[in-house]
C-alpha cells in the first residue's frame, strides 16, 4: 500500500501489529506508545518530515478511546485530574504545534533539553521502584476487591483528593495546571500526546498509584491530539507550510490507530492484573527509551 504524504510504500498489516504490541504494554501506565511510534516512522519508515507528528496525533484519536472505556468501565478513571490535565494541557499543545512549525523543524537543543529532563524523571522512577520492591503494599494485583476503585473524589481551587485501595491521597490543582502546560507544549512539537512524559510525574513527583493515573493520562493524550491534528489540518492551508508535509497521512495514522485500539483495550483490561512494579517498569523503560533517543540521536 502506498501512503502519499509518508511518500513510502508498506504492507498494511505492518502498522497495525507494531502498534497493538507496543499499545498493549505502555496503556497500563497511562502511555499511548506514540513516543515509540514516532521514532520507528522516522527511522524505519523514513517518515520524517513535519508530517509525522499530526500523523502521531491521529493514531491517539483512534487508538486511545477503547483503553478509556475500559478504565471508565472499570471505575479507574480520576475524573476530576483528568479535567486538570486537559485544562492545562489544550494552551500548550496548540503552542507547541505552532513553535514545531515555526522554529523547529529539526529542534535538536530543545530535544537534547528535553532528553536530559526525561532521563532525571527516568532514574527517579528506578530508584523508587527499587526502594519500594518488595514493600509496597500496593504492588500485588487485585482482581477481584471493590476496593480497587477510585472513590471518593473531590476537587476544589486548591487540591484534589481521592481515595484508592483504602488510601487517601491528595495534590495541588496548580502544580498538576502548571505541569499540564509544560506537557502540553512538548507534546504540541514532537506529536506525542505527553503522557509519556506526565504520567511519570504523577507517579513520581506526587506519588500517586500508577493504576489511578493511566485514564486520566490517557484521556488528556487524546483530547489534545485531537485538537493538534484539527490545528495541523488548518495550519496546512495556510501560507506556514503546504498540506503535504504538515496534514497527517490519513491512511498510515488510521492503520496505526486501528492496532493500537486493539492493544490498549486489551491493555486497559489486563492492567489491574499486574503488580504496581511491573507498570512502574514499562513506564520507566518507556521514559529511558525517549531520553536516550532525544539526546544520543536527536
Amino acid at each position: 500500500m502506498y501512503f502519499p504524504v509518508a511518500d513510502i510504500e508498506l504492507s498494511p498489516f505492518i502498522p497495525p501489529l507494531i502498534a497493538c504490541t507496543i499499545s498493549f504494554f505502555t496503556s497500563m501506565a497511562g502511555v499511548s506508545g506514540a513516543f515509540l511510534l514516532l521514532p520507528f516512522q522516522v527511522s524505519v519508515l523514513g517518515f520524517d518530515s513535519p508530517a509525522v507528528s499530526s500523523t502521531n496525533h491521529l493514531y491517539n484519536i483512534v487508538a486511545i478511546p477503547s483503553g478509556i472505556y475500559r478504565f471508565i468501565k472499570e471505575g479507574r478513571m480520576l475524573w476530576p485530574l483528568t479535567w486538570l490535565v486537559v485544562i492545562g494541557t489544550l494552551p500548550g499543545v496548540l503552542a507547541g504545534v505552532l513553535i514545531r512549525i515555526t522554529f523547529f523543524p529539526s529542534p535538536r537543543a530543545f530535544k537534547l533539553f528535553v532528553g536530559f529532563v526525561l532521563l532525571y524523571i527516568g532514574v527517579k522512577l528506578c530508584m523508587d521502584i527499587i526502594k519500594e520492591k518488595g514493600t509496597d503494599k500496593h504492588n500485588s494485583s487485585v482482581t477481584s476487591s471493590t476496593e480497587f476503585r477510585i472513590s471518593s473524589s473531590k476537587l476544589s481551587l486548591h487540591s484534589l483528593t481521592f481515595t484508592f485501595n483504602t488510601v487517601s491521597y491528595q495534590i495541588n490543582t496548580f502544580s498538576v495546571m502548571g505541569l499540564s502546560l509544560i506537557v502540553g507544549l512538548i507534546g504540541g512539537i514532537y506529536g506525542i500526546g505527553g503522557g509519556a512524559i506526565i504520567a511519570p510525574f504523577f507517579v513520581t513527583i506526587f506519588k500517586l498509584p500508577v493504576h489511578t493515573v493511566a485514564g486520566a493520562s490517557l484521556m488528556g493524550t487524546f483530547i489534545t491530539s485531537a485538537t493538534g491534528v484539527v490545528f495541523f489540518q488548518y495550519l496546512s492551508t495556510t501560507n506556514l507550510a503546504n498540506a503535504q508535509t504538515i496534514a497527517p497521512d490519513y491512511r498510515l495514522g488510521l492503520l496505526f490507530g486501528l492496532g493500537g485500539a486493539i492493544g490498549m483495550y486489551l491493555g486497559a483490561r489486563a492492567q489491574r492484573f499486574f503488580p504496581a512494579t511491573i507498570i512502574k517498569s514499562i513506564l520507566t523503560a518507556a521514559l529511558l527509551f525517549t531520553a536516550g533517543k532525544y539526546i544520543f540521536f536527536g
